[in-house]
């Protein structure tokens, strides 16, 4: 399709209004330029006529004056005083001027010579018509001459776009991880060239850092999971330890979830890192299942506290996505309802296709609502790193979930999440 916001069309475009340009000046300088040769052309042929006139009047007093289709002449004399003249003709002073009668148009000639005022007509009407025909001409030269131009602009445009065109077509098909790709070798060495060396120096930068972000990942991998691996494996030998009291005990278990946590949120951020993984997967997690464990993972917080903590189980479905990634949703949403509200209550309700997390805590105002997803943005009563609201807009971006906050300051804040069910996320 012929798009107008093109390099080709642009360029196609300008060649066109130069082209027109040039050819209205050339056409205008043409045409005023026979107007004027026009003109000259009659008003010599009158004089040179009447000089002839002249020479024959004196000759020959009873000459006739010239009568054809282009040029009529009188002569008025005192023996003869206007026979044979127009009225509109004899009352025409001395001088060249322009006269309209029934027969036609006429360029007039008036002069005194001796006793004899001579009349001499120039029929100009044939001359005008042969002026209409060549600014007719000079019309469809003009626009012949704006499209051919056109013609030519966008002909040259997409010669020299050509090389350009090939080189966005393999940038489009570039990929990061491809080594091989030398966007330099499909170019001459001109200025295309020289961007296609630009983009091969950025492809080498950005293969260099892929593969030191690819090293860092495996490590990170590594590197946690084992040192909480030997975490968890402690605590499951603690927990079997007889001699521990309950009070104990429970602190093991919060220990023992934690490290479980963490090894799942290892494991989630990992697969937010990976730019090529898929959103969907093979297994599904139900979302009422995930709601109630991340409900108990914080309800220690609220014991003791003057706070309500409400669930309300509406509707119970499946979910196509990685469990540790809506926990990291569901949890944040909760954690940052506890850690805001001092009393009250928080409710969490899960319906069809829809989570809803209402809190009536401290709230926030235009400003820090509009800013609240943004990374490391962090509000006046905020305790956090400014990173878990972020995380969870990547998330539901990730599975084209829609996520909403509304908030009154002093009157609690209230987060809501639909899955879409564009995406093969409801089950």
């Amino acid at each position: 399709m012929f798009q107008t916001h093109s390099l080709r069309f642009r360029v196609a475009f300008y060649f066109a209004l130069l082209g027109a340009c040039l050819s209205l000046l050339l056409s205008g300088g043409v045409y005023f330029a026979a107007l004027k040769i026009s003109d000259r052309l009659i008003e010599e042929t009158l004089h040179a006529e009447l000089e002839d006139s002249v020479v024959r009047h004196q000759r020959n007093p009873d000459f006739i004056p010239p009568d054809t289709l282009s040029i009529k002449g009188y002569v008025l004399t005192d023996q003869a005083v206007g026979r044979d003249i127009p009225d509109e003709i004899k009352s025409l002073p001395i001088g060249t001027q322009n006269l309209s009668l029934d027969q036609g148009n006429y360029r007039v000639l008036v002069e005194d010579r001796g006793d004899a005022r001579y009349f001499l007509m120039f029929e100009t009407d044939s001359q005008r018509q042969q002026e209409v025909e060549l600014l007719n001409f000079l019309i469809v030269f003009a626009l012949a001459m704006t499209a051919a131009a056109a013609g030519v602009g966008f002909w040259l445009a997409s010669s020299i776009i050509a090389p350009v065109s090939r080189l966005a077509e393999q940038v489009t098909q570039a990929e990061p991880y491809d080594v091989n790709l030398s966007l330099s070798k499909l170019t001459r060495n001109d200025e295309v060239g020289e961007l296609a060396r630009a983009f091969d120096r950025y492809l080498r930068r950005l293969q260099e850092f892929i593969e030191r972000e690819s090293y860092f990942t495996a490590d990170v991998s590594h590197e946690l999971r084992t040192p909480l691996a030997v975490i968890l494996g402690t605590v499951e030998v603690l927990e079997q330890d007889g001699s521990l009291n309950d009070k104990q005990l429970l602190r093991i278990e919060r220990i023992r979830r934690a490290v479980q946590d963490m090894i799942e949120l290892t494991h989630a951020l990992l697969l937010m890192a990976r730019e090529h993984s898929s959103t969907t997967v093979d297994q599904s997690c139900s979302a009422g299942l995930v709601v109630s464990d991340c409900v108990l993972k914080y309800q220690n917080l609220v014991e003791g506290r003057p706070i309500t903590l409400n669930v309300n189980l509406l509707a119970s479905f499946d979910l196509y996505v990685e469990r540790p990634l809506l926990e990291i949703v569901i949890s944040n949403l909760i954690r940052n309802a506890v850690f805001n509200t001092e009393s009250g209550s928080i409710s969490v309700i899960l319906e069809a296709g829809r989570l809803v997390v209402q809190d009536t805590g401290h709230g926030m105002g235009p400003e820090e609502l509009a800013h609240a997803m943004e990374r490391h943005y962090k509000g006046p009563s905020s305790a956090g790193s400014g990173v878990g609201l972020s995380l969870v807009k990547r998330i539901c971006d990730r599975y084209s979930w829609t996520i909403s906050l509304s908030s009154q300051e002093g009157h609690g804040t209230t987060a809501e999440i639909v899955f879409s069910p564009a995406t093969p996320a409801l089950l």
